[in-house]
């Protein structure tokens, strides 16, 4: 059958696919609209497939709240190139995504990929745009935390993104803190927030540094717990020199402003790193 010129631009304004893609659905589908989309979001998905052995260091971090501040998440929409993780459309379509996750509150990846969109599931729209730009699409990332008050903070382009939960609101102490998680990457929130195998790790690691020096054994022991308190100093949020003054401690800072001042949780998301 014959596909007219302006059938093909009314699903490429729909779909965003180019015009060969969409000229080929309609006639792959004998001019059924409906058809035609679901044509063009399967190719989306085999796309996907293909590209499966591809890297996709790129795309964009968001990290937003909810607007009463008492949930916050973080996504990660994963691509292949830096020219399409800056597309205006990307990083909206990213942020989109982010803000339904705040407000849906899906328990994790596969239940945020089914939450609806302008009458689409997010994964179907992800596969409809790897068919659109020809890239493997991956939301690889969902981190969320709950708490009396969540700050969040963008860093780098939306290369980082951080939340931070504490027992009360404080948004500028707050977004310092979380500007603190992005530049410093602690390892957890204090010592008592570290899991027993890195403790472990730190302190084997560090007797057979003190053993290498030549220290008599009966005093390993000692020593390696005395390196194990640094380690918490430079890993743990609660402990670390305040980036923005190093005469102080994370800690310090928060008692400075509010001695009731706790924080709760913490999340940290990098482009590129799982």
């Amino acid at each position: 059958m014959s596909i007219t010129a302006a059938e093909v631009n009314k699903l490429r304004q729909q779909t965003g696919a180019g015009m060969m893609d969409c000229k080929k659905a309609l006639e792959e589908t004998s001019g059924n609209f409906e058809e035609a989309i679901v044509y063009l979001r399967k190719k989306g998905a085999k796309i996907s497939d293909k590209r499966a052995d591809k890297e996709n260091k790129e795309g964009v971090v968001i990290a937003t709240t909810t607007s009463d501040y008492r949930r916050g998440v973080i996504i990660r929409l994963a691509c292949e190139t830096d020219f399409v993780a800056k597309g205006d459309d990307y990083v909206a379509f990213a942020k989109q995504i982010a803000e339904k996750a705040a407000n849906d509150k899906p328990s994790d990846i596969e239940s945020l990929k089914a939450i609806k969109l302008n009458d689409l599931t997010i994964g179907e729209m992800i596969d409809e745009l790897c068919g659109k730009i020809g890239e493997r699409i991956v939301l690889n990332s969902y981190e969320q935390i709950d708490g009396d008050y969540v700050a969040s903070y963008v860093h780098a382009g939306n290369k980082i993104g951080v939340i931070t939960a504490a027992n009360k609101s404080s948004a500028d102490v707050l977004k310092d803190i979380c500007m603190q998680i992005a530049a410093m990457s602690p390892l957890a929130l204090d010592e008592t927030s570290v899991d027993q195998a890195t403790i472990e790790k730190e302190l084997e690691i560090a007797k057979e540094q003190i053993r290498a020096e030549g220290k008599p054994e009966e005093i390993v022991d000692k020593i390696a717990q005395g390196k194990l308190q640094k380690f918490y100093k430079e890993s743990t949020l609660i402990h670390q020199q305040f980036v923005k003054d190093g005469t102080k401690s994370v800690k310090d800072v928060l008692n400075e402003a509010d001695p009731e001042l706790k924080l709760t949780a913490f999340r940290r998301v990098q482009l590129g790193i799982t």
